[in-house]
């Protein structure tokens, strides 16, 4: 079983959520408003004269925000179904623009159902 974790587009997230509908994925949970950045060409100094309102800081900045508003969407399946919803995010998120968004996929040792006790792949729909 693992986990895979979507840092994407907050305007990606309903055709996320189609496209993972479409391809049988129907269990995910998402985060609402996280932020980020990628590789941001900021240096740490300039932002550490932002975070103390210093103009010239401010100017080296520019308009472009710090933070990016983004979604998170966790989905938990069988190891079979990992390369499907992968391929899945990508194609609902990926754009010519940086700024799409990673993936992370990381094991899951158990699962369990609160309501029946039940353990494992059974609980993941």
């Amino acid at each position: 079983m693992k986990m895979i974790m979507a840092i994407i587009r907050i305007d990606k997230m309903n055709e996320t959520k189609r496209a993972l509908t479409a391809a049988g994925i129907t269990s995910m949970t998402a985060t609402g408003h996280v932020f980020g950045r990628g590789k941001g060409l900021w240096d740490a100094k300039v932002l550490e004269g932002v975070k103390k309102d210093l103009p010239e800081a401010l100017a080296h900045l520019g308009k472009e925000p710090r933070l990016r508003p983004q979604r998170v969407i966790n989905v938990v399946v069988p190891d079979d179904k990992v390369q499907l919803v992968v391929d899945t995010i990508i194609e609902a998120n990926q754009t010519p623009a940086p700024g799409d968004g990673k993936i992370f996929v990381t094991p899951i040792y158990d699962s369990v159902r609160v309501r029946t006790g039940e353990r494992g792949d059974v609980t993941l729909d």
